[in-house]
């Protein structure tokens, strides 16, 4: 797991995937995310990844359904 500390209006992006994260605002305990990627990568909220019983602390977001999305 990477941990960064970011300020509101700092990115940081995820090579290979053309996609970039930015801090958009804070409220409270509350973090605000801006995601900048193509359609075709899956953005999916942890909570709704299914739960596998494995050793593995890995993903494959490949067999992950896709996650219906308001048009950007």
């Amino acid at each position: 797991m990477l941990i960064l500390s970011r300020k509101i209006g700092e990115s940081m992006c995820l090579p290979g995937t053309n996609t970039t994260i930015t801090i958009h605002r804070t409220s409270g305990g509350r973090v605000i995310l801006a995601i900048d990627a193509p359609r075709e990568v899956a953005i999916v909220r942890g909570e709704l990844m299914p739960i596998e019983p494995s050793s593995s602390m890995t993903t494959d977001v490949s067999q992950t359904p896709p996650v219906a999305t308001k048009p950007r």
